[in-house]
């Protein structure tokens, strides 16, 4: 990606999962002791399973706080919006549900209480936003559990800005129980009319297809090594 760590002043993690937490060992061992912020909910130390129907639970491996202080992270933690780079860069925090039908992740199970209780809302998903001038909002999500509507609603709110520049990452509608919910989410967000998307992770080939089919070139695929140049040249 030609970009030097070294240059990077924080990290923001999306969530606990490890698929989205693991990278963080190769950062540490790049920089070293740099002190470097990472930027978290509470909630991402959670103890977590996935049970899916007629499968044995697959438990996740689980960050260690001393973990990353040790190799010499400054882990900063907030479930509320908090902002980046002399106030540039949003995030969300815990995001807001309104949308009504955006499950989460509904499979997920944590460790509460010396058993293994349901937790489906993944409340450490969050997001980051910024507001280019003239051209509206950048959302980035991870996997986008909060619901990618439920996200793009909420960063809207949290800024007082409705125009949409972008909605960028995972959004979340690969497999059974989330692609009949791919027309919905299609149709709201092309309803809220961002400028274009890019949908990729764990969106699925089918939800991918969808917005194609109602953002045109809008839509545009995040293939490795893709650069989209944003707002004003």
């Amino acid at each position: 990606m030609e970009i030097d760590p070294k240059s990077i002043e924080a990290v923001v993690c999306s969530h606990g999962h490890f698929d989205h937490a693991a990278g963080l060992d190769g950062l540490a061992r790049t920089l070293g002791p740099s002190r470097l912020p990472v930027l978290i909910h509470p909630d991402f130390w959670n103890r977590r399973r996935a049970v899916f129907p007629g499968r044995d639970p697959i438990e996740m491996p689980t960050t260690s706080r001393r973990a990353l202080e040790d190799v010499g992270f400054t882990i900063v933690e907030d479930r509320q919006p908090s902002f980046l780079l002399d106030q540039s860069v949003l995030i969300t925090g815990e995001v807001a549900r309104t949308s009504g039908y955006e499950p989460g992740f509904p499979v997920q199970q944590a460790w509460r209480n010396d058993r293994w209780e349901p937790d489906p809302l993944v409340l450490d998903d969050q997001a980051v936003v910024m507001n280019l001038s003239n051209e509206g909002l950048v959302v980035i999500t991870g996997c986008g559990h909060a619901g990618i509507v439920n996200i793009t609603r909420y960063a809207r709110q949290l800024t007082g800005e409705h125009k949409l520049c972008a909605v960028v990452g995972g959004f979340h509608l690969q497999g059974p129980i989330f692609e009949p919910l791919i027309e919905r989410v299609a149709a709201d967000l092309h309803e809220m009319s961002p400028a274009l998307v890019m949908p990729g992770h764990c969106t699925g080939w089918r939800a991918q297809y969808a917005f194609r089919k109602l953002f045109g070139q809008g839509m545009i695929p995040p293939c490795v090594g893709t650069r989209v140049r944003l707002g004003a040249d």
